[in-house]
């Protein structure tokens, strides 16, 4: 503050500070999991559907532990890139980075399968995929019950 303005008493607004980080709009953690969903779970179907099965038709005998072996699989590949770097390669390709909400360090695994649980959950349900659409701060219902948010630069 200069010399006059402090005699005269007018104050000087300061600027606000930007925060760091802000959550990930909802259309770009979408383009994520797309990336996600060819680059990882593709692989992960194409092995299950012919390597263990060995077609589709054996696949769709033995349905259920299919599914089993996917969604574990893909939990389990997930789990490591988010535990390794906080990214998987959608998140990577969008910038995006998951962090926990109160320190906004890269989460621990025990977190982070809590998330992908509940995320399972979710999706199954549909209930848990409305919800970032409905919430200001565009938190989804796995996101809430881990205590985790995906963020943007």
């Amino acid at each position: 503050m200069r010399w006059r303005e402090s005699k005269k008493g007018i104050k000087k607004e300061l600027p606000k500070a930007q925060p760091l980080y802000r959550i990930a709009p909802f259309s770009k953690r979408l383009k994520a999991f797309t990336v996600d969903s060819f680059m990882l779970l593709m692989p992960i179907l194409y092995s299950v559907f012919y390597l263990v099965f060995g077609s589709r038709e054996g696949f769709a005998e033995h349905m259920l532990e299919g599914w089993g072996l996917i969604l574990l699989s893909y939990g389990v590949l997930t789990t490591l890139f988010l535990v390794r770097k906080g990214q998987t390669p959608g998140y990577k390709a969008y910038e995006i980075e998951l962090k926990e909400l109160s320190s906004l360090q890269t989460p621990s695994w025990q977190r982070i399968i809590l998330r992908y649980g509940t995320m399972v959950m979710a999706t199954a349900t549909l209930f848990g995929l409305l919800v970032p659409i409905f919430r200001k701060d565009k938190l989804a219902l796995y996101d809430l019950i881990s205590r985790t948010a995906p963020f943007c630069k």
